[in-house]
C-alpha cells in the first residue's frame, strides 16, 4: 500500500497542468472508517494548496506526473522506497529499496506500524521506547488521526509519532532546572507559550506528558496568525474536555500574554517570527527556550545585497560561501542561528544546537535549546564580529 509521495523538481509542464509554479507535491495516506484516502498538498513559492484524493486517484496522479511533470517522485509503501528519476533528455529510471518498517493489520483491516526494529547484541530484535507509548489509546492522537481507537500508530503517520515523541524528550530534559527555578518564585503551574502553534500536535503533545504521564500542572498557550487553524484547536481542546490549554489568534510581533511563561516553544516560524519569539522569551525571562527556526530569508537578502556583498568579499575567507546561490542560501541559514545562539549566550542562557528529527524528513531539523543561568552567569555580549565581517544586521540584533 502507499503511504506517501513526494513529486519535486518541477519541468516546464507545471504551469500548463496546474496552472500555477507548483514547486513540489505531497501526498499522505490518511485512515478512516472506510478506509485510506490522501492528503495533497501543493506547494508554490509562497503558498501550499490542498486537496484530498481517493487511492485510485491519488496513484492514476502519480503515475500521470512522475518523471514527466515532475524529475523527482519518492513514493513509499509498507516495506519499499521507489524513487522515479527523469534526465534532461526524459529517461526515466526507477530505484527501489527495501526499508525497516514492520505492518500490522489492525482490527478495522488497515496498516499499523509496529515499530522500526533494532537489533542488540545478543541478536534479540528491540523496539524504540518512547515516552508516549504505542498499544494504549491517547484520545488528542487519536482525535488527530495518528493513533487507532486501539492505540495502534497509524502508519502514514509514523514519523510524525516519532516527531512528538523526540521532543517531548528535549522537553523531559530541562524540565528538572524550569521546576527548580519555579519553587523558587512560589510555585505556580508550569507555563507554556507556543508561538506559530499551527494545527498544535506538539501542543497537545505537550499538554498530554506534562498533566496525564508526569502529573504536572500546566498553562499552555498556542498562538498562530491563521484564524481557521485557531478555531480547529480549540475545538479539539473543548471536544478532548482539556484544562489549561488555550490557543488565539495573533502575532508575535505584538504578542503580550497576562504573565511570563516559564517555557517558550517556536517552531518552524518563518523568518524573522522566529526572531521575535527569542526577543519575547529573553524580555519575559522565560527560563526556557525550544526554537526550530525555518525559512532563514533575511541574512540572505542582505547578503545579496551590493553593500553587503562588497563589504563581505574584502573578508577573502567567506568568497566561496558567497558565490554560488544555493551555497550561499544554506549558509545564510547556518549563519542565522548560530548567531542566534551567539545572541542568546549574550542575554545569559545556555545553548545547545540540536538534531530535532532526522535529515530525510526535513532539512529544517536544527532545534535551538536555550536554558536561563543565574544572572551572575550572564554574559551580555554585544554584536559578534561574525555580523560585522558579513556586513550583516539581522533582526535579532535590532
Amino acid at each position: 500500500m502507499l503511504l506517501s509521495a513526494t513529486l519535486s523538481k518541477p519541468t516546464s509542464l507545471v504551469d500548463e497542468k496546474f496552472g500555477r509554479p507548483i514547486t513540489k507535491i505531497k501526498l499522505t495516506a490518511k485512515a478512516s472508517a472506510q478506509g485510506y484516502s490522501y492528503y495533497m498538498e501543493e506547494f508554490t513559492a509562497k503558498q501550499v494548496f490542498h486537496q484530498h484524493l481517493t487511492e485510485e486517484e491519488a496513484l492514476a496522479f502519480i503515475d500521470e506526473h512522475a518523471g514527466k511533470t515532475f524529475k523527482n517522485c519518492v513514493k513509499r509503501t509498507e516495506n519499499q522506497e521507489i524513487t522515479i528519476l527523469a534526465n534532461k533528455k526524459g529517461k526515466i529510471t526507477t530505484l527501489v529499496k527495501d526499508n525497516a518498517i514492520k505492518m500490522k493489520a489492525d482490527s478495522a483491516g488497515r496498516g499499523a506500524v509496529l515499530g522500526i526494529s533494532k537489533t542488540g547484541q545478543d541478536g534479540l530484535s528491540r523496539k524504540k521506547k518512547y515516552l508516549i507509548e504505542e498499544g494504549t489509546p491517547v484520545p488528542f492522537l487519536v482525535l488527530l488521526g495518528v493513533m487507532t481507537d486501539e492505540g495502534k500508530i497509524i502508519s502514514s503517520r509514523y514519523d510524525k509519532f516519532r516527531q512528538i515523541n523526540r521532543f517531548l524528550e528535549l522537553i523531559d530534559d530541562i524540565l528538572p532546572e524550569v521546576q527548580e527555578e519555579i519553587k523558587k518564585e512560589g510555585d505556580h503551574p508550569v507555563r507554556i507559550a507556543d508561538f506559530g502553534c499551527g494545527k498544535s500536535y506538539l501542543t497537545f503533545a505537550v499538554h498530554y506528558f506534562l498533566t496525564e504521564i508526569k502529573k504536572i500542572p500546566c498553562e499552555i498557550e498556542g498562538l498562530d496568525l491563521k484564524k481557521d487553524v485557531i478555531e480547529y484547536c480549540n475545538q479539539v481542546t473543548e471536544k478532548l474536555g482539556l484544562s489549561g490549554l488555550f490557543f488565539r489568534t495573533g502575532d508575535i510581533s505584538e504578542y503580550s500574554g497576562k504573565c511570563n511563561p516559564d517555557i517558550v516553544i517556536t517552531l518552524h516560524a518563518c523568518d524573522t517570527a522566529t526572531d521575535y519569539a527569542l526577543k519575547y522569551a529573553v524580555s519575559h525571562e522565560a527560563k526556557a527556550i525550544l526554537s526550530v527556526p525555518c525559512c532563514q530569508h533575511q541574512v540572505n537578502s542582505q547578503l545579496t545585497g551590493s553593500e553587503s556583498r562588497k563589504r563581505a568579499e574584502k573578508a577573502e575567507e567567506f568568497e566561496p560561501l558567497l558565490k554560488w546561490g544555493i551555497i550561499r542560501e544554506k549558509f545564510s541559514s547556518l549563519v542565522t542561528d548560530a548567531l542566534r545562539g551567539e545572541w542568546l549566550e549574550g542575554q545569559g542562557y545556555r545553548v545547545q544546537m540540536l538534531e530535532f528529527i532526522d535529515m530525510e524528513h526535513t532539512p529544517k531539523n536544527i532545534l535551538i535549546r536555550a536554558i536561563k543561568r543565574s544572572r551572575s552567569q550572564s554574559k551580555n555580549k554585544g554584536k559578534p564580529v561574525l555580523a560585522e565581517s558579513l556586513g550583516i544586521q539581522p533582526e535579532i540584533f535590532k
